[in-house]
C-alpha cells in the first residue's frame, strides 16, 4: 500500500460533506494565491473563508467576546469563556493556523474549535487574531502575540474576561503555522518580565517547522489532503524575510541557524502533536528531539492514520484523543503550580 492509498483510507471514513468542505476550502486557498508574484487576493480567499460573529449570550455553556488591543494594526483576540462553570480555570492563549497567509480568528472553522476547546478541557481560550502575511511578513506575528501577552498582563479587567480564569495557569498554544507561533512567542516571553501571566506550558498542533533539506516524509507523502511541498514553499517565501531560505531561524527551529534554548530556564514543557500522513511530521519530530536535546522537559504525541488539521474535524475519533492528551497535559503542569514547583 503507497502512503497515498493509506491517506485515502484515513479520509474514507469522513462524511460526504466533511470531504467536500475540505475539498472547497482547498480550492479557495489555491485560487486566491498568485505564485507568480508572491501574492493573495483577499476578495476570493473571502468568498471561501466564512465568518463567525461572538457570542455575547453563552451558547450551549461559552460565551465569546472580541477584544481589540491595537486598531491600527487590526490586532484583537476572541475570548471564550465556559459560563458553567465558577471553578478557576487555565488560560489558553491560542494561535490559529493558516500557513501564517489565511484564516482569521473569526474563522468560522476556527470559532468552532476553540468552542469546543473551552467546553471540553474546559479553559479561557484567548484566540489571536493576528496579521497575514505576505502583507505583514515575519516577525509581524510574532510581535502581535507578545503585545496581546503584555495587553493581558496589564489590563486584567478587559472587556469579558472572567473572574475564575487563572493567569498563573496560562498556555500558549497553536495550530500549524500558529504552532510555529506559538514556540517563538513562547520563546519571547521567556525573555518579558509579566506581573500576572506565567506560561507553565506550550501546546503544538502539528506545528509548521521546515527547512531546506527534504525530508522522507516530505517526499514520499503526496496526494495527502491541505499540505504539498509546492504550497509550503510558496508560503514560506511569503512569510520569510526576503532573500532569507527556510533554514531561517523562523522556520528550522532546529537546524544550525536555530535559537539556542539550552540556557532559556523559563522554557516551558512541551507537548507537540504529529500526523502519521502529514508530510510535516518529520520536521515536527526533530522539533521534539530539539527541545530534549537542549534540556527541557517535552512530550510527543503521534496518531499514525490522520493527517494535517485532522484535529479540527471532531467525527475523527483521534480529534477528541488529542483533547483528552492536552488535558492531561494541562492538569499535569498545572499540578506543579498548586504544589509549588513552577512560579
Amino acid at each position: 500500500m503507497s502512503n497515498s492509498q493509506g491517506a485515502q483510507i484515513c479520509t474514507d471514513k469522513l462524511s460526504w460533506k466533511t470531504k467536500l468542505g475540505m475539498a472547497i476550502f482547498g480550492f479557495g486557498i489555491r485560487s486566491s494565491v498568485n505564485r507568480s508574484n508572491g501574492t493573495i487576493n483577499r476578495f476570493i480567499m473571502s468568498l471561501f473563508d466564512i465568518k463567525s460573529p461572538p457570542t455575547n449570550t453563552p451558547k450551549n455553556g461559552i460565551q465569546s467576546t472580541d477584544v481589540v488591543v491595537d486598531p491600527n494594526r487590526n490586532l484583537w483576540f476572541r475570548l471564550y469563556n465556559p459560563t458553567a462553570t465558577d471553578t478557576s480555570l487555565p488560560v489558553i492563549i491560542y494561535f490559529h493556523g493558516g500557513g501564517f497567509a489565511f484564516v482569521s480568528a473569526n474563522s468560522i472553522a476556527m470559532d468552532t474549535y476553540c468552542k469546543r476547546l473551552a467546553k471540553q478541557l474546559p479553559a479561557v481560550i484567548i484566540s489571536v487574531n493576528y496579521r497575514l502575511t505576505p502583507e505583514h511578513r515575519y516577525p509581524c506575528q510574532y510581535d502581535d502575540g507578545l503585545d496581546v501577552l503584555k495587553f493581558i498582563d496589564s489590563n486584567l479587567n478587559f472587556k469579558g474576561f472572567p473572574a475564575n480564569a487563572d493567569l498563573n495557569r496560562c498556555f500558549v498554544a497553536g495550530d500549524s503555522a500558529g504552532g510555529n507561533i506559538a514556540h517563538h512567542v513562547t520563546l519571547r516571553a521567556c525573555d518579558s518580565n509579566f506581573s500576572s501571566v506565567n506560561i507553565i506550558g506550550l501546546i503544538g498542533l502539528q506545528p509548521f517547522f521546515g527547512g531546506e533539506e527534504r525530508t522522507e516524509s516530505e517526499i514520499k507523502l503526496v496526494d495527502v489532503p491541505y499540505i504539498t511541498i509546492q504550497g509550503t514553499d510558496s508560503l514560506w517565501r511569503m512569510f520569510l524575510p526576503e532573500g532569507s531560505n527556510r533554514d531561517h531561524p523562523a522556520a528550522n527551529v532546529s537546524g544550525p541557524n536555530a535559537d539556542d534554548i539550552s540556557k532559556v530556564a523559563k522554557f516551558p514543557s512541551t507537548i507537540v502533536f504529529v500526523g502519521g500522513f502529514d508530510p510535516l511530521k518529520d520536521w515536527q519530530k526533530r522539533y521534539y528531539e530539539a527541545l530534549k536535546r537542549h534540556g527541557k522537559e517535552a512530550y510527543l504525541v503521534e496518531y499514525p492514520n490522520v493527517f494535517h488539521a485532522f484535529y479540527s474535524i471532531p467525527e475523527l475519533e483521534e480529534s477528541d484523543m488529542l483533547i483528552e492528551e492536552v488535558k492531561r497535559f494541562m492538569e499535569k503542569q498545572s499540578l506543579k503550580v498548586l504544589e509549588g514547583t513552577t512560579k
